[in-house]
């Protein structure tokens, strides 16, 4: 089993860090499938993209391609309110979201895959970008996913650079990643072993995954992973309420 998750954690984090975002949509229906409880898959789900986009985002330093001013105010937000998230998620039922939020992420899917490559906006307030990272990291927190998942539509449908936003998401990913980690983690018993392996593949996942879209990608075709990642997250979503 620990081979399998190795294995399952490396190619889905390499895949999800081609558009900025860690792979815990898809992992965490892969740790229930071994067994493992919904709260302790969540869990995981939240330490292996702190893991992923930690790596993308050394790279993309040394690369000096993060603008810090554009990504600063969403890693405030989304820090202080992605623990507000996962503790709710003990109270609020969590299907509800789920059906919003697939909903939310089908529409915004269909929005990028359509739209023009043009790049509309470069500028936007930092109190805006405040308020986002916080809706964000509190629906984050609450499903255990990353803010990237709902931060990244609403910033292309704004008209941003589609590289500049999965660059700036691998940075930001982390801070509410880690905080809602530490959350569950205060009501969940954790399996260290499952939690390093993972922690391994993703790390490696996410060097593989930023190197291609670095070198190998453009902005369209960077654009057409995110919409395609968008779908695969909201069909999960939809999945998980019906059976």
């Amino acid at each position: 089993m620990i081979i399998e998750i190795f294995f399952i954690t490396f190619f889905l984090s390499a895949f999800f860090s081609l558009g900025g975002i860690g792979s815990a949509t898809a992992l965490i229906p892969a740790m229930d499938m071994f067994g493992f409880s919904f709260n302790f898959a969540k869990a995981i789900g939240l330490f292996v993209n702190t893991a992923t986009t930690i790596t993308a985002s050394i790279m993309n330093i040394k690369r000096k391609v993060l603008d810090f001013k554009f990504a600063l105010p969403l890693v405030v937000s989304l820090a202080i309110t992605a623990p507000i998230g996962a503790y709710l998620s003990k109270f609020i039922p969590v299907e509800f979201v789920k059906g919003l939020f697939a909903l939310f992420l089908l529409l915004s899917g269909s929005m990028i895959f359509l739209s023009k490559n043009e790049i509309t906006k470069e500028y936007i307030s930092p109190f805006t970008l405040f308020i986002l990272g916080s809706l964000a990291g509190v629906v984050s927190g609450l499903l255990g996913l990353g803010g990237g998942s709902i931060l990244l539509p609403i910033l292309m449908i704004l008209g941003f650079d589609t590289k500049k936003i999965a660059v700036t998401m691998s940075f930001v990913i982390p801070f509410s990643t880690f905080t809602a980690f530490l959350t569950y983690l205060s009501f969940t018993k954790m399996n260290w072993l499952v939690l390093g392996v993972a922690a391994i593949a993703a790390i490696f996942g996410g060097f593989v995954g930023n190197y291609i879209m670095h070198f190998h990608l453009n902005q369209n075709q960077i654009k057409k992973i995110i919409a395609i990642l968008m779908y695969i997250i909201a069909i999960k979503m939809i999945y998980s309420l019906i059976f």
